[in-house]
């Protein structure tokens, strides 16, 4: 026989050993497989809001990697994404849902002012998970979504207290107060935003915002607050537990009850890029599975 069958008969060998059942080159990867499945809520003991990012019950939910995209389809477009991925956990007590969120970030940017921005993250429902898919920008006309948004300012506040005026701007010169002079009518004309009740500026007890959305341009804080969590930067890396109760409660509120098949998207904004509003990085729908 020649060289050349020799070389023929090998590869043809080697190709039935790589096919042969039960060859190691056959055996899926486990972390592979769950990457392909999504996110698993895995059940855990409790009850009541999950809101502890250093719980060890997080080692038992598998870690997911979100894969995020510069928001370049409307204006104002964000070329480059300062965060290009996010690592995912979900665990559930039978009454809420906790997702903990954690993204490396060199600088903690949790202070407001004219031309600073904060950090933030924001996980997306569906509000029907047996409906159409809604749109993952913000779903569409008809088929609403559920965005639940942890702002870093909102968390320095409740941990730290409110800055005033002066720990923003240490050079201010404020020579008096229109609450000073003017009753609580009059003076309301100069509260800027807390003025027209802009729910954003209002006070809250959590550092996360409940909202609906129904397509670009339309997220609104929900009149009902339900939604809580907790972040905490450590070594240039966020790690956040955003939650909310896994049962409907109140009109567009996401069902979310164990055992339901549904889908989460993200966005995250890295501030001290400048990142706020449409300018942030964002992921499509990733599948979302809540054991029984």
């Amino acid at each position: 026989m020649n060289k050349s069958f020799h070389r023929r008969a090998w590869a043809g060998f080697a190709v039935l050993l790589v096919l042969m059942p039960g060859c190691p080159a056959e055996r899926p990867d486990p972390a592979v497989e769950r990457e392909r499945e999504g996110i698993e809520a895995v059940r855990i003991e409790g009850t009541g809001a999950i809101l502890d990012p250093a719980a060890g019950f997080w080692n038992e939910a598998p870690a997911f990697s979100v894969q995020l995209q510069p928001q370049v389809v409307v204006d104002p477009r964000l070329p480059e994404a300062a965060v290009g991925e996010l690592e995912a956990r979900a665990v559930h007590n039978g009454e809420w849902i906790g997702m903990r969120l954690r993204w490396a970030d060199e600088t903690r940017d949790d202070v407001l002012r004219t031309a600073d921005f904060g950090d933030q993250v924001a996980v997306q429902f569906p509000i029907d998970p047996h409906g159409p898919l809604p749109s993952a920008m913000m779903g569409h006309e008809g088929a609403p979504v559920n965005v639940v948004q942890w702002r870093a300012p909102f968390q320095r506040d409740l941990d730290e207290g409110a800055p005033d005026i002066f720990d923003l701007y240490p050079y201010a010169l404020v020579d008096i107060y229109p609450d000073e002079v003017l009753g609580v009518i009059d003076a309301r004309a100069y509260t800027g935003a807390l003025g027209v009740d802009n729910p954003i500026s209002r006070p809250y007890e959590s550092p996360v915002l409940d909202q609906i959305a129904e397509g670009w341009g339309s997220l609104t804080v929900k009149p009902i607050q339900l939604a809580d969590g907790r972040g905490v930067w450590n070594d240039g890396e966020w790690t956040v537990v955003i939650t909310r109760p896994l049962f409907p409660i109140t009109p567009n509120d996401p069902d979310l009850r164990p055992g339901t098949a549904t889908n989460a998207a993200f966005a995250v904004w890295e501030g001290g890029s400048g990142e706020t509003g449409a300018r942030k990085s964002w992921a499509l729908w990733v599948p979302l599975r809540l054991t029984e």
